[in-house]
């Protein structure tokens, strides 16, 4: 469980530091919990603690608790104009002139968290050209965002 968490925070080139004794897996689903709670929690739970996101066929799909959880670390992040913050959780891609700040890669195929001006996770994305550079177009794909949860409300 440790490992599969690690794997996906390591693609914004950083680190987080969970115990393996505070995780709790239900079904596909990880979570986050203290000593006293994974005590008094049963097989049968359906929420305990902190959701830290699930599995699908071999993949990883963070929660937003896990991306605060990143954002608060060093880590790969692209602070977002307003226009664009809505865009973005409207499911857009990210384009060049949107962005204010980069911290960390810039390099074509990493992750990087979207943060809006209040540093606020937006959610996160990969880097489609090398961000040092000019380019007209999107840059940043949008792999999931606050917006996810509405749209597939529909």
């Amino acid at each position: 469980m440790i490992e599969t968490i690690n794997n996906f925070v390591s693609r914004f080139e950083t680190s987080i530091s969970l115990d393996e004794n505070s995780l709790l897996k239900k079904q596909n689903r990880l979570f986050l919990v203290d000593e006293n709670l994974k005590r008094l929690a049963s097989k049968d739970f359906f929420y305990a603690g902190t959701c830290l996101g699930k599995t699908e066929d071999g993949e990883f799909f963070p929660s937003f608790s896990l991306l605060r959880m990143i954002a608060e670390r060093k880590a790969n992040k692209v602070v977002v104009d307003e226009k664009t913050e809505w865009l973005f959780i409207c499911g857009r891609d990210i384009f060049k002139q949107g962005v204010i700040r980069l911290q960390g890669s810039r390099r074509k195929g990493d992750y990087t968290l979207v943060l809006n001006r209040r540093r606020e996770c937006l959610g996160f994305g990969k880097i489609l050209f090398d961000l040092s550079g000019e380019r007209e177009g999107a840059v940043i794909s949008n792999i999931f965002d606050l917006g996810d949860f509405l749209r597939r409300e529909r």
